[in-house]
Order: C-alpha cells, then sequence, then structure tokens
C-alpha cells in the first residue's frame, strides 16, 4: 500500500511540475472557509517551508503563510553554506554535526542547480595548527560517508599561495583543503517554496497571521490572517498549526499565551560583500580562531566576496537589522591579520546582517557558545506547534522532527515522509555556468521569453547579467509583488552592490507596474520605500 501511495505521489508531482506558482489562485483557495486544512504553517523562511515540504510528501493539505516575502528575514542573510559545521565538532555537538552532514549530501544532491562543492583552505601558520585540524577534518570526512564532498588533505605553502593569492606568506606553512556546500539561500528557499505548490500546497506571501483561533476547549483550530497588499481577511480553519517564525517566534506564542517566557534570544550576525579580488582564486578561505572565538569565512560567491559573520546578541528581533560599526571593525581587522591587501570601509559594495534564532540562553547568561544551534521543537498546551533553533542546511530534517512531533500528539494521522528524495523545483544535472544556473530548467523559459520579445533581453545594469526578462518572469512565475521581493532575493543585487541595486530599481518599478497593473503613486511609494531599505546595506551610510 505505501509503495502505491508512493507511486501517486511521484505522479502528481511531476504532473504538476510545469505550474506556475500563482498568488491569486492561492488566495481564492484560501478565502473557502469550508475548507478544513490539515496543517496551517506560519512563517515562509527555511523552518517554515522544511515543515511544508514534509507535511506534502506525506500526502496533507498544507497552507502557508509569511509576513513579507519568502526569505526575507534571516533565511536570505546567511554566510551561504551547507556544511556540517566545523566549530559545531570542536565543541563535541556531535549529532548536530551529523546530521548536517547528511542533509548537506542530500541537498547537493536534489538541488544542483542551486548548491555546489566549495573547496576551503585553513592557513597553516604553525605545525601546531596543521596536526590538530588535520585530525578534525579527517574525522570530518569519516563522518560524511558516503555523501563526502572530497577528502580533506594538507598542501605546500606554495600550493596555498597559488590558490590563494592574496594569502599573507610570511610564517605560512602551507594549508589544509577541506570541502563544504556553497548555495543561494533565498533561491532555494524559493525552489521549496514552488515544490510545495506543485505538490498542492497553498502558500502566499505579503500575508500576517492577526490572530489564533481556539474552540471552547481552548484547542487551537486555525488563524485569522490578513493580506498586507489589499487588506482584506481570512479566517483559516486547521487541525493543525505550526510556529515557524524563527526570530520571531515569540510574537506567536504570546498570541496563543499571553506572559509567556521568552524562548528566542536573537544573535546577529553580518556579513560583508567585496570585489572577489581581494582573495583570488576560487577557494574558500576559513580562519578558525578569531579573537572572539568564533571562525570567519571568506567565500567566493557569485563573483564577489563575501566576508562574515559575527555573533552580537540583540534584545529585539527585527525585520531589517542594521549593522553595527564594531561588527565591520572586527571583520575588516580579522581580514587584514591574514590577506595581502585587506579590503577597507571604502572596498565595500555592501553589508547585510541577519539574526539567528537561539533558543535564550539560562537567567544572567550573555555567551551565545553556550545556546546550543540544534532546533527545538515545543508543543504549547493549546496544540500550537513551535519550531525553534536550526540551521539552513537541515531545513529537511527539522520540518520531519516536527510532522512526527505532531503524529505523536494524534492531531494528524500520518504517512511515512518521502522529503528526503524530492528533487526541487528546477532540479537538472546539466548545470549551466554563470547566473542562469540558480534557473535550473526555468532558464530554458526565460530564454524563450526573451525570443518572443527581445527587448525584455535588455540588461538592468552594465556590469551585472540580470535582465529585463528577469523581472516579468519573478513577478508572473515566483510571485514577487514589491522591488524588493526582486533585487533582494529574486535577483540578489541588494546584498551584492547595494548601489548598483538602487540604479536598477526604477526600471524594475517600471516592469513591475506593467506587469501588476500598477500606477505611478505605486512605483514612486515602492522606490521610496526600496531606496530607504537599501541604506542599510551601504557601508557609507552606516
Amino acid at each position: 500500500m505505501f509503495f502505491f501511495l508512493s507511486i501517486c505521489f511521484l505522479l502528481c508531482y511531476f504532473w504538476k511540475n510545469d505550474s506556475e506558482m500563482d498568488r491569486k489562485t492561492n488566495i481564492k483557495r484560501i478565502s473557502d472557509e469550508r475548507t478544513v486544512w490539515d496543517l496551517a504553517i506560519i512563517g515562509g523562511g527555511a523552518s517554515g517551508l522544511g515543515v511544508a515540504l514534509d507535511a506534502l510528501s506525506r500526502g496533507l493539505r498544507v497552507v502557508l503563510f509569511e509576513k513579507a516575502d519568502f526569505a526575507q528575514g534571516t533565511s536570505s542573510r546567511s554566510t551561504k553554506l551547507v556544511h556540517g559545521g566545523v566549530r559545531y565538532l570542536a565543541q563535541g555537538e556531535i549529532g548536530l554535526v551529523f546530521e548536517a552532514l547528511r542533509e548537506r549530501g542530500r541537498l547537493l544532491r536534489n538541488a544542483p542547480h542551486l548548491t555546489e562543492n566549495q573547496p576551503f583552505i585553513i592557513p597553516v601558520y604553525t605545525w601546531m595548527d596543521r596536526w590538530k585540524y588535520s585530525v578534525g577534518l579527517k574525522i570530518y570526512d569519516w563522518m560524511a560517508g558516503s555523501l563526502r564532498l572530497g577528502k580533506s588533505r594538507f598542501i605546500s605553502r606554495d600550493e596555498t599561495i597559488l590558490r590563494l593569492p592574496q594569502i599573507k606568506a610570511k610564517r605560512l606553512k602551507g594549508g589544509i583543503v577541506y570541502h563544504d556546500g556553497q548555495f543561494d539561500d533565498a533561491r532555494l528557499a524559493l525552489a521549496i517554496a514552488q515544490t510545495c505548490d506543485q505538490l498542492g500546497g497553498c502558500l502566499v506571501n505579503h500575508f500576517p497571521v492577526l490572530d489564533l483561533t481556539k474552540d471552547e476547549t481552548g484547542s487551537l483550530n486555525g488563524l485569522m490572517v490578513k493580506d498586507a497588499l489589499s487588506g482584506s481577511k481570512y479566517r483559516i480553519h486547521a487541525k493543525a498549526v505550526v510556529n515557524a517564525t524563527g526570530v520571531f517566534a515569540d510574537k506567536i506564542l504570546q498570541m496563543d499565551e499571553p506572559g509567556i517566557r521568552k524562548t528566542i534570544q536573537p544573535s546577529q550576525g553580518i556579513h560583508l560583500v567585496v570585489d572577489k579580488s581581494f582573495l583570488g582564486g576560487s577557494d574558500a578561505l576559513m580562519i578558525p580562531a578569531t579573537s572572539d572565538g568564533r571562525v570567519l569565512f571568506a567565500v567566493p560567491w557569485q563573483d564577489k566576496l563575501v566576508v562574515g559573520t559575527t555573533d552580537t546578541l540583540r534584545e529585539k528581533a527585527k525585520m531589517e537589522p542594521r549593522p553595527l560599526a564594531k561588527e565591520i571593525n572586527f571583520i575588516l581587522e580579522t581580514a587584514s591579520h591574514y590577506l595581502v591587501k585587506p579590503p577597507s570601509r571604502k572596498d565595500v559594495l555592501s553589508v547585510f546582517a541577519g539574526l539567528r534564532p537561539l533558543a535564550a540562553p539560562k537567567e544572567g547568561s550573555q555567551k551565545t557558545k553556550e545556546i546550543s544551534r540544534s532546533h527545538k521543537i515545543i508543543m504549547s498546551k493549546s496544540g500550537l506547534v513551535t519550531l525553534t533553533g536550526g540551521k539552513w542546511t537541515t531545513f529537511r530534517k527539522m520540518g520531519e522532527d516536527t510532522l512526527e512531533a505532531i503524529g505523536k500528539m494524534g492531531a494528524l494521522a500520518l504517512r511515512p515522509s518521502t522529503s528526503v528524495d524530492i528533487r526541487l523545483h528546477g532540479h537538472t544535472d546539466l548545470v549551466e555556468e554563470g547566473h542562469w544556473k540558480w534557473y535550473g530548467t526555468d532558464a530554458d523559459e526565460l530564454r524563450k521569453l526573451v525570443k518572443e520579445n527581445p527587448s525584455l533581453g535588455r540588461r538592468l545594469h552594465d556590469s551585472y547579467p540580470y535582465t529585463e526578462a528577469e523581472v516579468v518572469w519573478a513577478v508572473r512565475r515566483e510571485m514577487a509583488m514589491r522591488v524588493d521581493d526582486v533585487l533582494s532575493r529574486r535577483m540578489r543585487m541588494l546584498i551584492l552592490d547595494a548601489h548598483a541595486a538602487m540604479a536598477m530599481a526604477p526600471r524594475v518599478a517600471d516592469l513591475m507596474a506593467e506587469e501588476l497593473g500598477k500606477d505611478q503613486p505605486w512605483k514612486d511609494k515602492e522606490l521610496a520605500d526600496f531606496n530607504k531599505l537599501a541604506d542599510k546595506y551601504r557601508i557609507d551610510s552606516l
């Protein structure tokens, strides 16, 4: 019987594989109050999308609400790594590393157009470091098993300088090469959302939750939600509700139980984006021990270099956190110890900050090292299920674990999960070079769009490959509703080059207005909002 159901599931998936993600269609689906959803998910970042994917793999009827855009918060501001976590191994979190390494291999298999094998080099300046890091990384290799991406090995001083042309050579003994994964976080989130849509899920962005609804016994039975773009409100009936809102989880928990103890401690991490020439080559640099005990990465990504990150406790969760001057200075200073010509403030093209949803530490503690990166599932008296913590690499396993917890509650009858084998939207074994690779099989459709209307082949900026066709595609097929949706997450311009993104914004607004049927006041407001946002990514405004 399970084999038969699995075949039906796969047939449904491929049957719908050419469908587009349409917001209007999904709003029509949620407007029918007679519908009782098996599962309503609050949050469209890595956690919520992982829950949705696993639930749909079990044949459940799923609806998901994201108050902003998919992955607009923490989930689009990572270091762009799909990794087991070398430093978690050093901290003794063996279970987390095992789990993450398995999921890393699966993700590279299921989304080869959005992920890739990235070699890293740890520069070695003492023979003791060679021994220490070599042993640790051999254990890392062994833990990955058959899903290993490549063997770690020591390389000579000359080879290290050849592969990292800008590394400081004084006292350099050599380097240790190891392998981890790299990805585009926002595009991956979108691909998961598209996959969920193809599997029959109903996902909508720009749809905040106003309240939780309960029956006469106090058991949760649904939500009140609002379309932030139209102002319309909807009543949603659901058998189970998952709170997957990351750093904002406490707000939903407060809706459920006012006055409940704080569960989330936001920790801010920032990244600087500079020209790739500051490191040189295609290998990434891993600095294993900074002055604050963290690791620092310098990773080639989309023809730039992403350098980070920090770990700074913040009091409140914000959708658009601002980098602190001390964080910027810390990254620049640390880089200066390792690079021949380190970047300065004037070289930074963009700076972005994200908040990690760490479990709140024990009272009186302010050390992020004491806070586990493992995910946690909280079951409220009302039946609300809250997923906190975790990391992008384990998004699918987080979803699977959440569904298993719901099954134990008895709220839903569950089939076995099949999410581990789902190929994500755009999957192809013939991965292209350049920025078209992020679209996977959709790249051919985009080229057809340009062939039908050659004017859409024009670039939005002379220095970057993005075309007008991609804006039209983002609106028609990827549920982009605002200029920020396009320039921040469908294209990654805002975090790659804030000034260039601002230059592209007027044309993006024109194209979106034409597609969405919007007027000049809409364009004016969108541009004003985007420019205000972009200021937070420009280092000269900080």
